[in-house]
């Protein structure tokens, strides 16, 4: 049988989109599926830049030595090394597509941001990654050899196990097409995972709303080890409105001089750190979960109101104007905020190929675990991960051997009914997010972890029986993954019996004296 495409890509953000092109531009067949636009990623509302030794001040090492700081050494220094190395190159072949990166007098600007030493953020004004995006798409939507199908949603991969063959690799997957409602099987002895993180595991994510796991719960399925999900980046500032979700409040604010505060006014981060609201952001947000679990509080306040109208105004028109619009005058009132869960660290576990532990399987950005985050990821490395890991990828594709591909079945619906009412579905999907914000979030106790992880195996076995016997749908499909991502996250930080980076334990609040990855295994 003649698979369908060399190459099933799921996921369209910066990751998927410059593996696509790689692809393509070497003279592959590529199918590209994204759950709803090409647009609508987690890569697209980067607003820093990309990290990469651009400039004769800087050097690799300087930004290597910066990796592993920010990830409290836990960081894989092959993995560290290998994507430092080829930043410049990474950089090079975006300028190359057309990226209209900000320059200066001297050539490309580059900005410095929180955890390094020098300037190598190389940035398209503060909207880097739509700039990237834009001009990427583009380019993507006129390439003959790339095939795009918006509004469809993977449901599971499909292996060679599942079709009772002797070798288990991977041979593509089934999608979901939202928009007519049927279910492809779509074949190709090349599946990428580019299907981002899991924040919507959480009431409050700066993620957009496809950010369900998916990639990383249907590699687990598969048998991929996965790997550090503990590791769940939060921001400390997002609004905190009815009508908004996913809105950051720039840490500049702070940085200018914003306060934060209490419902009664009084200040409270002078009492957690002595560089009070100028302090690092692990530990801001941490302050301000431990006030909110303290006082019984939704929120907290961010006040720059102090600084006066036309400071507010030259320094923050974009924040004053989104605000105002919901009814809030920052220069009069102060902006009501939580933190935010904004990026998962750990992932599917890969090798500098971005191959993952089922021969045809990749995975690469935010899905997967690389070692290049360690316990916390460094400012603008993320979307350099991207970048180097699309080229990977690629290269080690176009080193296989052709495939003696099998016939693939269709999707079985023979068995399943209609669902008569989807309840179980939205109820489930608000307890989750809510359980984990309470038990699992920026500071962890054994017993909240525990009763989390009780609680959510309760919820992932009625969530498989109803997958099991009904219909799928899109909604289904999301719920299902992000309960396995729910319960990765809290099984890997049972494991861990430290405070390490972006995990912090009341119960393990010291640093033990070697870094160690927590790795899970479907059956070990």
């Amino acid at each position: 049988m003649k698979p369908d495409y060399d190459v099933l890509i799921i996921g369209s953000g910066l990751a998927g989109q410059a593996a696509a092109l790689h692809l393509a531009q070497r003279g592959a067949h590529v199918l590209l599926i994204c759950k709803r636009t090409l647009e609508e990623t987690a890569s697209y509302r980067a607003q820093g830049g990309i990290a990469a030794v651009l400039d004769n001040q800087d050097s690799i090492e300087a930004h290597i030595q910066d990796t592993f700081i920010a990830g409290a050494h836990l960081n894989d220094p092959r993995a560290t090394r290998f994507v430092v190395e080829n930043g410049r190159l990474a950089i090079e072949w975006l300028i190359a597509q057309g990226v209209p990166f900000t320059k200066n007098h001297s050539g490309y600007h580059l900005t410095r941001e929180g955890g390094h030493s020098a300037r190598r953020i190389i940035h398209v004004a503060d909207a880097t990654g739509m700039a990237v995006q834009e001009t990427l798409t583009q380019l993507l939507r006129k390439h003959p050899g790339i095939e795009i199908r918006e509004n469809h949603i993977a449901i599971e991969l499909i292996t060679g196990k599942k079709l009772g063959l002797p070798e288990n690799r991977c041979y593509g997957a089934y999608v979901l097409d939202d928009s007519s409602g049927e279910i492809h099987t779509i074949g190709a002895p090349h599946t990428l995972l580019a299907s981002g993180g899991a924040g919507k595991v959480y009431l409050y994510t700066t993620n957009p709303d496809t950010s369900t796991g998916d990639g990383i719960a249907m590699a687990w399925r598969a048998g991929c080890r996965i790997a550090n999900m503990e590791f769940i980046q939060f921001h400390p500032t997002c609004l905190y409105h009815p009508a908004e979700k996913s809105v950051l409040i720039s840490e500049a604010v702070r940085g200018e001089g914003g306060l934060l505060k209490l419902p009664d006014g009084s200040r409270f981060m002078p009492t957690h750190d002595a560089r009070a609201e100028l302090a690092p952001r692990d530990i801001v947000a941490r302050a301000i979960d431990s006030e909110m679990k303290k006082w019984g509080l939704d929120h907290v306040f961010l006040d720059i109101s102090h600084k006066g109208r036309d400071f507010i105004l030259a320094h923050f028109p974009n924040i004053y104007a989104h605000c105002l619009a919901l009814g809030i005058d920052i220069t009069v009132a102060p902006i009501p905020v939580v933190p935010a869960a904004h990026y998962t660290c750990g992932g599917i576990l890969i090798d500098l190929a971005g191959r993952t532990d089922l021969p045809g399987l990749y995975a690469i950005g935010e899905a997967s675990c690389s070692g290049l985050h360690g316990a916390n990821r460094l400012a603008s490395n993320s979307l350099l991960e991207c970048l180097v890991f699309a080229q990977a990828a690629t290269e080690d594709i176009f080193t296989q051997a052709p495939l003696s591909f099998p016939s693939l079945p269709q999707w079985d619906e023979s068995l399943v009914t209609e669902a008569s009412e989807t309840i179980v579905i939205s109820h489930n999907w608000d307890e989750l997010r809510r359980l984990m914000w309470n038990y699992v979030g920026i500071v962890r106790t054994t017993r909240r972890l525990r009763r989390a992880l009780y609680r959510i195996r309760l919820m992932r076995h009625e969530i498989d029986d109803f997958y099991a016997n009904h219909r799928i749908s899109h909604d289904l499909i999301e719920l299902r993954n992000l309960v396995v991502n729910a319960e990765l996250i809290v099984r890997s930080a049972l494991r861990r019996k430290e405070s390490r980076g972006l995990h912090f334990s009341l119960d393990y609040p010291a640093l033990l004296p070697k870094a160690k990855n927590t790795v899970l295994k479907k059956n070990g």
